[in-house]
């Protein structure tokens, strides 16, 4: 049986920028910062911060772990991008987790857990049923954070390793809001 590998996950999916650092089976380093926007900029730093925390650096790293969403269209590309881009780089298994599963993790739970969606709604995933996008029920456990979801994700990402993983993609319950613009584009001259 492998040993217990060291795994650096992270997630954008929201109003922040996460990561947590997993080795021998236990968080060693975590952060998670709030923000609205600037996660782009924010995350490759905030990533060798909690890398250099647990004393390790890079080469060290067995896999990464990225949340795939759902959550905020940019954050999603944002963390799985990266996730995609440092996999390629350093050779090295990426694993997605979608928010779903992270959050039964980080609450304990099999039943239905909810991940924060635009407009005072949430996405809903049920046991056997498609996650939907509907107003808040009553009942749900509270959201347990972005830390817990980082480490979450690195807990879940170690469950799968050694495997080979396909690339992460992200998870999108409904389309984003942006749409192509319907101007005319330029005529090209030769």
């Amino acid at each position: 049986m492998p040993s217990d590998p060291t795994i650096l996950a992270f997630d954008t999916s929201a109003a922040h920028c996460a990561a947590a650092l997993l080795r021998d089976g236990r968080i060693v380093a975590a952060r998670a910062e709030a923000m609205s926007k600037g996660q782009a900029e924010r995350l490759m730093g905030l990533l060798e911060e909690v890398l250099a925390e647990g004393g390790l650096t890079w080469r060290d790293l067995d896999a990464i772990g990225v949340g795939t969403g759902p959550g905020n269209f940019t954050g999603i590309r944002i963390s799985v991008s990266a996730a995609r881009g440092l996999a390629l780089g350093l050779a090295v298994p990426a694993y997605g987790i979608d928010g779903f599963a992270a959050r039964r993790h980080a609450l304990g739970t099999e039943g239905a857990v909810a991940v924060p969606a635009p407009r005072d709604q949430i996405y809903l995933s049920r046991p056997g049923t498609a996650p939907e996008q509907i107003d808040r029920p009553e009942g749900l456990p509270e959201d347990p954070g972005p830390q817990a979801l980082a480490e979450s994700i690195a807990h879940l990402a170690a469950l799968r390793w050694p495997d080979p993983a396909p690339p992460p993609a992200p998870l999108y319950i409904r389309p984003a809001d942006a749409a192509p613009s319907s101007d005319k584009p330029p005529v090209l001259l030769d």
